[in-house]
């Protein structure tokens, strides 16, 4: 089996590389707490003092920060996985980044002989526990078939999208009807709330029907109990929106939803916001 390195043991990818693990590969961890990468070692994986010392006993690398900088800086930075890579490495990036960085870190990387596999999931952190996930990849077909076996250890649904940072471009698609559609789902428990009618009998009821959507069912009880302490924390979601309105700019379209739903973030962000759970949007609709 191929030697698996894995940096970014946060809510989403602690349990990814317990799958890892679970599937009797061998792996290496790296986060900078040292004490983060107790439960793992005690689980059989290897501890590695750096991404590039990770890189020097992996075959594959795997990411999952939060951010375009992150990514970078695990990749490129003075102690990043290029200056430690095999011949011959790969690395899958699952974070959630601006497509055009992936495509020129996969660039960058391909002169020094490594491969990249922009590979962003959807689902959770309880998809992630369950081994569930929704992967979307973009890099070069070869090796993301070669790649794939890995990659089921904690996906349920796999997708090729295509070069590199297709698989950001989908994400940034995913993050559109995730993120609209919570605030709709925000929308809707306010305006039950406020007629007087039972906003949990009223997301019943949508759910059966044209209405229904995993983020009615999942975020409006949060809402309605005025309960944000998930995991999903809004500073995220506000990140990934700012990325889809940079990518329509770009490209010279216009998203008025998803600006509308990016306001209603920013918001939230400068009061304070930042680490609730993102169903805090509802917050800022009701003036609480």
């Amino acid at each position: 089996m191929a030697a698996i390195g894995f940096v970014g043991l946060g809510a989403m990818g602690a349990p990814m590389a317990q799958h890892l693990l679970a599937s009797q590969h061998s792996v290496t961890v790296f986060a900078r707490r040292a004490d983060v990468m107790t439960p793992f070692l005690d689980a059989g994986a290897r501890a590695a003092s750096s991404p590039a010392d990770l890189a020097s006993r992996s075959d594959i690398v795997c990411i999952m920060v939060t951010d375009t900088a992150a990514v970078e800086e695990v990749i490129l930075g003075t102690q990043g996985i290029v200056h430690g890579a095999r011949d011959g490495l790969v690395v899958i990036d699952h974070s959630t980044i601006i497509p055009a960085r992936a495509r020129r870190l996969a660039a960058d990387l391909r002169t020094r002989g490594i491969a990249m596999l922009d590979a962003p999931v959807s689902g959770g952190v309880a998809a992630a526990a369950a081994g569930t996930l929704s992967i979307m990849v973009g890099g070069e077909a070869t090796v993301y078939e070669r790649c794939r076996p890995i990659l089921l250890a904690f996906g349920q649904t796999v997708t090729y999208m295509g070069d590199s940072g297709a698989g950001q471009v989908a994400k940034a698609c995913n993050q559109i009807c995730t993120i609209v559609n919570q605030h709709a789902a925000a929308e809707a428990m306010l305006l039950a709330e406020r007629s007087g009618v039972d906003p949990l009998k009223v997301r019943d009821a949508l759910m059966a029907g044209f209405g229904a959507s995993r983020m009615l069912e999942l975020q409006a009880p949060k809402m309605v109990a005025r309960a944000f302490e998930g995991r999903v924390e809004s500073r995220l979601h506000h990140k990934d929106i700012l990325i889809v309105l940079e990518m329509a700019r770009e490209l010279g379209i216009g998203l008025p939803a998803s600006a509308a739903a990016a306001r209603t973030l920013a918001e939230l962000q400068a009061r304070g916001g930042a680490k609730k759970d993102s169903a805090a949007v509802f917050t800022i609709l009701a003036g609480d």
